[in-house]
């Protein structure tokens, strides 16, 4: 064998370790799973747990609602940690402010673990709690490492869409579990055994699951082949006051673009559960396993969502589902009173209109961020994108639909496909001029 056939070990190492997208695609599902398991933990409790632990003294509604008012907590407090945790990926490195977050979402979500409630001590409760819910806020806008858009940025040429949904796979993959586990609590334990202590346990496996996720980000991104790739991709954190100056109009149409989906994100998710279980004879872990259902059915969408975008573009296919979304929001929601069968139908047909359009409602507009913004500006845009779409959605459908009727609550849906319908539009004419 000739010396030349012989591969040097430093060329070994550079082709073994050189970052691919299928490398990135492993890093962002682990981490945005275990983000969305978090989030589907918490908004379960919202509707089984907390309005009978902290707000017993208020009627199931109101405790409801104002366990949903908590729950809003943390998209308020989202883009703030998105402003703190770029001031320290700046000051600090990417892996310095990935630990701080994740170390504090963790924390968080065990402090709500060992919750007392207000039996025990009083209004203390519900302050611990908002606590808590501001603490996970702050560290999810902490925990954008950037992968997604370097995932974005390596895709190949016409996989585009494919590469973009594989983010947005965390989502049913963390309710699925999420979904599972409490499931399996509320039909196996007594009423008293799951107050008690069953609820806790979904959150010691989140915070085992964030510890599991901490450790696979920082593998990827504190590595040198990593940190060249951020850099020669200008996938740096910029100033937040400069990003807004240069980027405001990108920031704005992204966080408008996919408000349809992100609405139907939690009509599909938090508002039917707090619905069945506060105004039908459904018992909650029979409706569990149906969102479980549903989830798989959205991963599946979501997966699809990738082919068909790459043949027909990502705005046509969040243009089409935010139609889609409109025609549901007429007449779905009523499927909620219809028993297993209307509910199953809701959670399918809804499951799937999610998919398809939130599989690809972080790209659309997100590309037309010049690099040296792009880390930045996605930040800020899915922050605000949740707080305006998502945050929000489980409080003003359920006040809608106990008020008015099931009915009612797709108007918030209908404003949702609009927006998105307006934001497209407008994002188009200006990639004209």
């Amino acid at each position: 064998m000739t010396a030349q056939a012989v591969p040097s070990s430093g060329a070994f190492h550079t082709r073994a370790h050189t970052p691919n997208p299928n490398d990135i695609a492993v890093g962002v599902i682990i981490g945005r799973t275990s983000e969305f398991f978090d989030f589907f933990v918490y908004a379960i409790a919202s509707v089984l747990v907390f309005p009978k632990l902290v707000f017993p003294f208020m009627d199931p509604l109101a405790g409801t609602l104002a366990s949903f008012a908590l729950f809003a907590l943390a998209f308020v407090a989202r883009p703030f940690g998105t402003v703190v945790s770029m001031a320290i990926d700046r000051a600090h490195g990417r892996g310095v402010k990935l630990t701080a977050a994740l170390f504090l979402l963790g924390g968080s979500t065990a402090a709500i673990a060992f919750l007392p409630g207000y039996e025990d001590i009083g209004p203390a409760a519900v302050f611990l709690l908002a606590l808590a819910r501001i603490g996970q806020g702050m560290a999810l806008g902490g925990v954008w490492d950037g992968l997604a858009s370097l995932l974005a940025l390596n895709a190949p040429e016409g996989r585009k869409g494919w590469y973009a949904m594989i983010p947005q796979l965390g989502a049913p993959l963390g309710l699925m579990v999420a979904s599972g586990l409490f499931a399996y609590f509320v039909a196996n334990l007594s009423a008293d055994d799951f107050m008690t202590w069953g609820w806790r346990y979904p959150f010691f496996v989140a915070l085992a699951i964030n510890v599991v996720a901490l450790f696979a980000r920082l593998r990827i991104v504190v590595t040198p082949e990593y940190t060249t790739q951020f850099r020669s991709k200008e996938l740096q954190p910029a100033p937040i006051r400069q990003t807004v100056r240069a980027e405001g109009s990108t920031i704005i149409a992204g966080a408008f673009a996919p408000l349809a989906s992100f609405a139907l994100f939690h009509m599909v998710t938090v508002f039917p559960l707090s619905w069945v279980f506060l105004y039908t004879s459904q018992r909650p872990a029979r409706f569990l396993v149906i969102e479980l259902i549903g989830a798989a059915v959205g991963l599946l969408a979501i997966i699809a969502s990738g082919l068909i975008a790459d043949r027909i573009g990502r705005r046509s296919l969040l243009g089409g589902t935010a139609i889609g979304i409109a025609a549901f929001s007429g007449f779905a929601p009523q499927l909620l009173d219809a028993g297993d069968i209307g509910q199953l139908v809701f959670m399918v047909l809804g499951f799937i209109l999610l998919g398809l359009s939130f599989g690809q409602a972080s790209g659309a507009v997100a590309s037309r961020f010049s690099q040296v913004y792009r880390y930045t500006g996605s930040a800020l845009t899915s922050d605000l994108a949740w707080l305006l779409g998502a945050g929000f959605a489980p409080i003003v459908a359920l006040a809608l639909a106990s008020r008015f009727g099931l009915l009612a609550s797709g108007a918030y849906l209908l404003s949702g496909a609009a927006c998105t319908m307006v934001a497209l539009a407008l994002n188009r004419r200006a990639g004209q001029k």
